[in-house]
Order: C-alpha cells, then structure tokens, then sequence
C-alpha cells in the first residue's frame, strides 16, 4: 500500500462548469463503495483504538480526504491504497493539533464534530473549528455539545471555535434522551459512551443502516452495546478499545441516485454493490413510480421499463421509511410522471431550494409551508417549505444552472442529463463530497459530458 498525500482524485476541477448534452438514457455498469454516511465516522472510531484498524470498500470522496487529514494532525497514522479501497488508521501516537492547524479545514466538513468523545479520552482534551456542510436546514451543533456535557466535558465557545476538555476523573455514562431520532446526535454519544464509566442509556436514537454498521465497528473493538426495539440503545463503557477490520456498507444513497438518474432518462443502468437490504423502501418507490429493478448477487439493475411514469405521494422519514437523500433525486424523476405527485420532507426543513433550477428547466412544481397530502409533522407552522407538488410530465430543456449542494446537485446532474439541449452546470465539486468518480462514471454510463 502508498501513503496517499495529495486530493482524493475523485475531486471534480475547482471552479470548472460541467458541459452536459442531455436527452439521451443512461446506459452501463457502474460501482458504488462504502456509505458516505459511514466511512468517516468508523475512520473517527479509529482514534478510540489502542492498535491499528483496517476498513474496506473506502470511496475517494472529499468526505474521506477531510478526515484523513484531521487524523493525521491528530497523529493518526493513515496508509490509503485507493485503487483497492483498504485503508489502514494506526492511533498509536495520538497528539493534540494546534487551532491553527484544525482551522485550515475550517468550514469544510461537519465530520470534526466527531472527533470531540474520542479526543477527550484519548487527550483529555478536543478543539473544534467553526462547521460546514451542505445548507440543507437547521444542523445545531448545540445539541452536540449538550450532549457532551451531560457526560462531564465543559465546552468552551471561544473566537477560534469551541475548546473542550475532560474532568479529572474522565467522561462518566449518562441518560439521553433524543426528542427527534438524529443520526449525528447518535454518533455523537455512541463514539463518546463506549469507553465512559458506567452505562449509557440513549432513547429516540437513529437506527439507520450506517448507524449499525458503526455499532458493528466498535463491537468488535471491545465497545458492550445493545440496541432495543424501541429504539433505545444502551452502552456500557469499557476501559480500553483496540482496532477493528472492517468492510464498509455499500452506499444506498449513491446506488439510488442512479437508479433515479436511469429512470428520469428512461435509461437502464447495473449498479454493482448495492445492496438490497439496506434499500428495500427505495425500490418499493421505485417500482410504485414505474420503475423497473432486478436484484443481482453483486447489485441491482435499474430500468425504464417503458411506457408512463406514475405519480405518487412520499413522505421522506427516518429509517425504515423513505430516506431525505432518496428524495431529490427522485423528484426529477417525478416530474415525468402521468399526472399529480405530492412530497412532503419531514427530515430538513430547507430540502426544496433544488427546485428552482428544475423550474428554470422546464418543470412545474410548487413548494408549500403546510404539510401537505399527509399527517402534520415537526415543521407544521414554522414557515418552512417542506412540502412539493409535482405536475407531469414536462419536457425539461436545457438551462445554465449551479449547485446548491450535494444530493440536490446530483439532480440538477439528473435533470441536465434527461433535458432536452445543453445545459452548464457551475460548482459541480460539490458532488465530489458524496459520489466517488462521478465524471468517469457517468462516461461510462454514455453520458455525453465534458468540462468546460
């Protein structure tokens, strides 16, 4: 294996605007890795580790740079051959980073949030800087570090960011209780309860596929957790965690943005690795939309089978239901539809900025602030347009559109690929986030694409 030093090569060319000829169905066999929703996070549970791990199926995304990087200012000691996907986090000489060197990636990612459970007990001590991440809706870090404290850490906000540090006689097990299952508020007590004393009880927890896949993680690094079915999780902290090896879980979001992307351009498209189980709502949309789909041993094939698209009413929700990173791409789909859809985003309450460029192409959809076509949900009076109806099918043309951020940018990609003429899609490396070599693939695919 080589040390890799340099940008994932995955990384679209800064500022360069995507020259994309659509009207044409996607066709070909492309592969997807390990979840981008999980890769950095069991990269983070690496620095609870007295020896080293090793983690398989590793995409070349910018997700997967940041925290590298954050692990080697850690003193992580990071071995990644790309081309097999296997790396290798050794954590036997974790240091502190100066502010300094923790800001150069300032803004860049959410992932550093993370790192604050294992640093405290691995140093007594964690700094963070200011957060990025796609603007989406409301992601507080409050809650965080609430969290944090309710295990004794004391949190100090201060201009360069926020400075934690551990109590004398270290982090202690606590009670949570989550009034909303949140993926980020559930990592962040998972990688910080494992190794404090005493037992952890977490209610309302997220139980999504990547969150278990981290509990697999740090199971085999000696972590005692138990997951209920009422969604409470408890963990009893243990003394010492060694390294794991692991194979990450495919990418369901990345395998049904293609399915999405061969529907939309009445295509057909094999993606290799997905993975039924974790998709199992997916492709029951799929197919209720007018999809087609056949499970492989080694993926699924997605396809326009012909004819018209149906319209449908979606309502995106926390795992088991239909996922908020499964609705953008879809939608694109939708507006090909024979007829009414209804979508309502219960998730984030800012996931329809998308439409605007889908508008400008040629699609009808208007967005709501009530909750629209089903039950009330938390955004209920709050001003937020959450709600969409799509009216099908329009002819989408082509459009000079920009990326707002990373699965909406994938569907404004979506969206260029089915309209009808040329369309110049700016900020593209945003989808370099989440979609490992997304330009060679969609060569693959037949997608007539160039950067300009």
């Amino acid at each position: 294996m080589q040390k890799t030093d340099t940008a994932l090569s995955s990384t679209a060319p800064s500022g360069k605007v995507l020259r994309v000829e659509g009207g044409s169905p996607l066709y070909g066999t492309i592969s997807v890795r390990g979840a981008k929703n999980f890769v950095p996070k069991a990269m983070v549970a690496s620095l609870l580790g007295h020896s080293p791990s090793q983690l398989r199926n590793v995409p070349l995304i910018r997700d997967v740079d940041v925290v590298r990087d954050m692990l080697n200012l850690h003193g992580v000691d990071v071995i990644f051959d790309e081309e097999e996907g296997v790396m290798i986090l050794d954590p036997s000489h974790v240091d502190a980073a100066t502010p300094t060197e923790i800001d150069a990636l300032s803004g860049s990612s959410r992932i550093p949030i993370l790192f604050c459970g294992p640093l405290l007990h691995r140093l007594g001590e964690a700094f963070i800087p200011e957060l990025g991440g796609c603007v989406i809706g409301d992601r507080p870090i409050d809650f965080h570090l609430e969290t944090l404290r309710r295990f004794g850490a004391e949190v100090e906000k201060t201009s360069e960011g926020i400075r934690l540090t551990a109590p004398a006689g270290g982090l202690k097990g606590t009670q949570i209780n989550l009034p909303y299952p949140s993926v980020g508020a559930t990592e962040q007590t998972l990688l910080t309860a494992v190794m404090a004393q005493g037992i952890t009880t977490l209610t309302g927890a997220a139980i999504e596929p990547e969150i278990m896949d981290l509990i697999n993680v740090l199971q085999k690094m000696g972590a005692i957790i138990s997951v209920d079915t009422d969604r409470t999780i408890r963990i009893e902290g243990v003394e010492r965690l060694e390294g794991y090896s692991h194979t990450a879980l495919p990418d369901r979001i990345e395998a049904a943005s293609w399915g999405s992307a061969a529907l939309a351009t009445r295509g057909d498209v094999f993606v290799r690795g997905a993975h039924q189980p974790d998709m199992i709502t997916f492709l029951n949309t799929f197919r209720k939309v007018g999809g087609a789909f056949d499970v492989e041993e080694d993926g699924i094939r997605f396809y326009h089978p012909g004819g018209s698209l149906k319209p449908i009413v979606l309502e995106t929700n926390v795992h088991p239901g239909f996922m908020t990173d499964w609705q953008q791409p879809l939608v694109v789909a939708l507006t090909q539809a024979d007829g009414l859809s209804i979508v309502h985003e219960t998730v984030y309450e800012n996931r329809f900025g998308f439409v605007t460029a889908l508008r400008k192409m040629g699609a009808n959809i208007q967005v709501y602030t009530e909750c629209v076509g089903s039950a009330p949900c938390r955004f209920q009076a709050k001003n937020f347009h959450h709600s969409a109806v799509i009216s099908g099918p329009t002819p989408l043309h082509g459009a000079d559109i920009t990326v707002p951020d990373l699965r909406g940018g994938f569907s404004h990609l979506i969206a260029a690929l089915a309209a009808e003429g040329v369309s110049h899609v700016s900020g593209i490396d945003v989808i370099s986030r989440g979609y490992e070599h997304f330009m060679s693939k969609l060569l693959k695919l037949h997608a007539k694409v160039e950067y300009v």
